[in-house]
């Protein structure tokens, strides 16, 4: 297996937005999608990170993805807000959310923006963090196509829909869940199946809906549910608020994003934000967080333990290792490479 990249994250930026700005898509808005994808590489996310940039573009240039820079609002009932993402980039309307979100709820304590025909947003827990970071619990949710089958069906009826819910604080960090209702990423099991690796048992089924290890009977088959009827309860949930509330798609009308390229894969998202400040001060909520935060990070440790992480901690300690630097696979590493050639890029003189 070859090994992987080690490159400095401002360089990956860099790269990335290059690539987006040769295909029309406007500097600003190319390099606030290459912030977000890298951030996920930096937290050691990358099924939400650089690899998916090939994919994306792939999709600008087949049409299914548009080049507008913002939504359009479709409703607006002051602290309910209905928008139309139109195909956009993920990162672009998800942004475009958090801010209106935010906007509302210090005026009416909460607000609910809802969206239609969106595109992939990368991990929901960084927009959950972004309105934490803004005074107010976020709550950032999305629906999927069909992966994974009802607990005993051989058939899949809904996404692995995830949801992030991030508080503010006064540590370091959020306190934060960010998680998909599968027992693992699709992402992370098209990694296994580029490096030629096994998945571990209990993540998918083939399409008879018998469990497998195989990424690729994975991938042609169905993700199983976290925590079986639990897991599927929280995706059908999801499905009805993403979709329901922002009259978007739902079910099979959520096309595959990997599927046909000049298909939109339209998802739906909600985000919400609730304004601690209208319910308490904002310092003490933040304080009490604080020390929630500390109880579970001081709290006893197993026999073999080394080291507990409260919510949210996980990811912020990614960060801090990482220093700054990206280690992208060389599955990764050489699609971007050929992506960026494609476009008359040589992305090998600065990443």
């Amino acid at each position: 297996m070859s090994a992987a990249h080690d490159l400095a994250a401002d360089a990956l930026i860099k790269a990335i937005a290059d690539c987006f700005t040769a295909l029309g898509i406007a500097g600003d808005d190319a390099l606030i999608v290459a912030e977000d994808l890298v951030a996920a590489d930096l937290e050691g996310v990358a099924s939400h990170g650089a690899m998916l940039v090939p994919m994306y573009l792939d999709r600008i240039k087949s049409g299914s993805v548009s080049r507008r820079s913002k939504g359009e609002i479709l409703s607006d009932r002051e602290a309910a807000v209905v928008l139309d993402a139109g195909h956009a980039l993920g990162q672009l309307t998800a942004r475009q959310a958090v801010d209106l979100a935010v906007e509302r709820a210090r005026k009416y304590g909460m607000a609910t923006i809802a969206v239609r025909n969106a595109f992939h947003f990368g991990t929901a827990g960084r927009y959950a963090r972004m309105l934490a970071d803004q005074g107010c619990v976020g709550m950032v949710m999305s629906n999927t196509r069909p992966l994974m089958p009802v607990t005993g069906g051989a058939e899949a009826l809904v996404g692995n829909n995830p949801i992030a819910i991030a508080v503010p604080s006064a540590g370091e960090f959020a306190p934060e869940v960010d998680m998909a209702m599968s027992a693992a990423a699709m992402g992370k099991i098209r990694n296994a199946a580029a490096a030629g690796q096994s998945i571990p048992e209990g993540w998918a089924a083939d399409r008879q809906g018998t469990p497998t290890t195989d990424p690729k009977a994975a991938i042609d088959g169905m993700l199983l549910p976290a925590a079986g009827p639990k897991g599927f309860g929280l995706a059908f949930i999801i499905d009805l608020l993403s979709g329901g509330l922002s009259g978007g798609a739902m079910g099979a009308n959520v096309r595959p994003l990997y599927g046909k390229l000049d298909d939109p894969y339209q998802c739906s998202n909600v985000f919400i934000a609730i304004d601690v400040g209208h319910f308490v001060a904002r310092p003490e909520y933040e304080q009490r967080a604080k020390s929630e935060q500390d109880r579970v990070s001081a709290s006893r440790l197993a026999p073999g333990v080394d080291r507990v992480y409260a919510p949210g901690e996980f990811a912020h300690a990614a960060r801090q290792r990482a220093g700054g630097r990206v280690k992208l696979s060389a599955a990764a590493y050489d699609s971007l490479i050929e992506a960026g050639t494609a476009l008359g890029l040589d992305l090998r003189s600065f990443i």
